[in-house]
């Protein structure tokens, strides 16, 4: 049993934990996940690791609710126990010093780009970061990574923060500026990490994107995650979740991930029944 220590709302649906874990907080490096059930009948999902404390032993984890597993997580309060947290799984990449970096980061994504927006800045790179979210009010982490950013730019879909539009647009303007960009980091909903390679291919920059595929094990057994890459079968949980987002094969992601939207769907109503019902 995982013993929950904070929750905090950070965004409209998006919830942030500090868990008790520390066997995970003494290994965690940035790139990598969790994989946690919260009781005995509950499915396995992945979640972002956010930051780590080896010294508390605690974890920082963060959520959207988007289905019944997820409501449930959220309705947790502090002393109450997660199940079963497994990890830190994934390839912790390393990081060069490759010059001006851009990290690009949609919703829930820029919870997992801190930790390797960070880990680049450690590194010496110059740092800029590209912060999109439908709304104002789903923007996460903008005081942490503007802490750290040499620059931040905001962009939101209806124009309520910062510059109305999509990440994509101020990506191809600093790809078009005098500057050179040297590399790009980009996680967040699969269509805009989808587009951000679109964007970067042309100009020749190395660019990647971190993964979250459906999962079940996170061990490579069950085959769930698994994604083409250049034309290769690859399991996010084990060869990634990182890769590069040119090889990735976006369109085939974004099917898989819509497979069982129709049982998620069910669930949810089924939760609520049950609820309004006890």
């Amino acid at each position: 049993m995982f013993k929950v220590l904070a929750t905090r709302q950070i965004a409209s649906d998006i919830y942030e934990f500090d868990v008790n874990a520390p066997e995970i907080a003494a290994k965690a490096k940035p790139g990598q996940f969790l994989i946690y059930r919260l009781h005995d009948q509950g499915e396995r999902i992945p979640l972002t690791l956010k930051d780590w404390n080896s010294e508390q032993g605690s974890v920082t984890i963060v959520f959207q609710v988007v289905g019944k597993s997820t409501k449930e997580l959220a309705k947790l309060k502090p002393g109450d126990s997660i199940k079963d947290i497994l990890g830190p799984l994934g390839i912790a990449p390393p990081v060069e010093k490759y010059g001006t970096v851009v990290v690009v980061a949609g919703g829930c994504g820029a919870a997992p780009s801190l930790p390797r927006a960070r880990q680049l800045k450690e590194a010496g790179n110059y740092l800029i970061t590209i912060l999109g979210a439908r709304q104002e009010d789903l923007l996460v982490c903008e005081l942490e990574l503007n802490q750290i950013s040499d620059e931040l730019y905001i962009t939101t879909d209806d124009g309520s923060k910062g510059t109305q539009g999509f990440v994509t647009t101020k990506l191809k303007e600093l790809l078009d500026s005098d500057r050179k960009i040297d590399y790009v980091f980009t996680v967040g909903p699969p269509i805009m990490m989808k587009f951000v390679a679109v964007t970067t291919k042309p100009y020749g920059v190395k660019t990647e994107c971190s993964l979250n595929p459906i999962m079940v094990d996170g061990t490579g057994m069950c085959g769930a995650c698994r994604v083409d890459v250049g034309g290769e079968m690859k399991f996010a949980c084990v060869d990634g979740p990182e890769f590069d987002a040119h090889e990735v094969d976006f369109d085939l992601l974004i099917t898989r991930l819509d497979t069982y939207k129709d049982q998620e769907k069910q669930a949810l109503e089924s939760y609520h029944h049950d609820c309004a019902h006890t």
